[in-house]
């Protein structure tokens, strides 16, 4: 070879290590620049039933006489005690991966939180390997409706923000619901007869002399009300759910007056709570219906989320940010993570996915990889903003394995189509890979 031959062949040489890719680390994991994903304890299910549970047979696979299969062995299933209690749930979210925790139990005397019951709940969850991140704390209904002792009434739950902080929570989030619109909410029939929620404002509904919902309802696969249904309630009268008269213990309320009230709160609680290093996050309204009972809405349109954070601005004022509900209003969720994450004021994440007939009329959630929402997107916009808060892939479909275990004729808690611990496992195994995705490729 010439000489100029070889200094080519060494100088293409030279180049192909020159483009080697850095060692990438793997696997990839959360930490304190990253999100986190997020359970609550509920999410962690509960063992079987006594009577659904299998009997124990010491001759099946791996335990009796030449039934080992070639394997190298098995651990004696008695080898440890099962845990208890709480503990149980801890566990099965651990094995999912997830080490924080929302909406942990916080009790305190008269239902107001001390610095001791918060410390408590935070050193329960870590001597299980997990962190206490946030709580939900319930408003005083003066304070949402205006009411003439909601100064007085806000008392404790201030002194309840103070002992979030000096407790060890970071996070605090709560509602400002006029009425919050589940009635609306109904099963429908999802991916191979899994369960999904259907939301829409027509729904006919039926109900009592008081204006209540009367129930169960059971309705078809088409959302019609049984035949049955309706011999079990002969004197309820039917009413679709936008038409749903105003309860006595809530009023009707204005745009206005909610404005007002969630002023009053703002300007009394997020001093307290810079100071004492919380960070307040308030959900949107779920469903995002335009009416509730007569009255209007405040977090129903993305421009009441951005008018919230302008009342007092600082990061203890943010917001719950939910991708579902974004596409419930018919935005893009994408665009809505990007202007609240690069403002600092995204405080918690809900990670969902819907599809939607009319914006804030008529959806169904759906599993969390079959929607409307990009999100992928969403991810890489959050990790792109240097959101490092919890995010909490909720609402997870019915699956069969988790009706599996209330039994025939039995049904699962929560939202109706809602599913349990099998379906928040596939929501959370997704919403990891696009975190990783994300983390890898923003």
């Amino acid at each position: 070879m010439t000489g100029a031959g070889a200094a080519a062949v060494a100088k293409s040489l030279q180049f192909s290590a020159d483009a080697e890719p850095a060692a990438r680390k793997w696997p990839i994991e959360e930490g304190p620049d990253t999100p986190k994903l997020c359970l609550a304890p509920g999410d962690g299910g509960r063992p079987l039933p006594a009577d659904l549970q299998p009997r124990a047979d010491t001759s099946a696979f791996g335990r009796g006489p030449g039934t080992g299969g070639n394997f190298g062995g098995f651990l004696d299933p008695k080898a440890e005690p099962a845990p208890t209690g709480l503990n149980i749930a801890y566990q099965r979210i651990r094995q999912l991966g997830v080490t924080h925790l929302l909406g942990v139990n916080v009790s305190g005397p008269g239902g107001v939180w001390t610095e001791e019951s918060v410390r408590r709940t935070v050193d329960t969850a870590k001597e299980a390997g997990l962190v206490a991140y946030n709580a939900m704390i319930n408003l005083p209904p003066s304070v949402i409706y205006g009411r003439e002792s909601r100064a007085k009434d806000l008392e404790p739950f201030i002194a309840s923000i103070e002992a979030a902080g000096k407790g060890g929570l970071t996070v605090v989030e709560y509602n400002f619901y006029e009425h919050r619109a589940t009635e609306g909410y109904y099963e429908t029939v999802g991916r191979a007869n899994s369960g999904y929620t259907g939301f829409d404002s027509e729904l006919e509904l039926l109900i009592d002399e008081n204006g209540r919902v009367a129930g169960p309802i059971y309705r078809d696969a088409n959302g019609k009300i049984t035949p049955e249904t309706l011999a079990a309630f002969p004197n309820a009268r039917k009413v679709k759910f936008k038409d749903l008269p105003p309860l006595s213990s809530e009023g009707a309320h204005t745009l206005d007056e909610m404005w007002a009230n969630i002023t009053y709160f703002l300007r009394a609680v997020i001093p307290v709570a810079e100071k004492a290093g919380i960070r307040m996050a308030l959900h949107p309204n779920d469903p995002p219906a335009p009416i509730s009972r007569g009255s209007q809405q405040i977090m129903a349109t993305l421009a009441g989320w951005k008018h919230l954070i302008a009342i007092v601005d600082s990061p203890a004022n943010g917001i719950t940010f939910d991708c579902g509900v974004t596409r419930e209003l018919g935005e893009d969720a994408i665009a809505a993570a990007e202007y609240f994450a690069s403002r600092r004021r995204i405080n918690h994440v809900h990670y969902r996915n819907v599809l939607v007939d009319k914006p804030y009329e008529k959806y169904q959630e759906v599993f969390i990889d079959a929607g409307m929402n990009d999100m992928f997107g969403v991810m890489k916009a959050l990790v792109k903003n240097k959101y490092t808060g919890t995010i909490y892939p909720e609402h997870p479909r019915a699956l069969d394995a988790d009706r599996d275990r209330v039994g025939a004729g039995g049904r699962i808690g929560g939202y109706p189509g809602g599913g349990g611990y099998d379906g928040i496992t596939f929501s959370v195994a997704y919403a990891r890979a696009m975190m990783q995705a994300a983390l890898e490729s923003v």
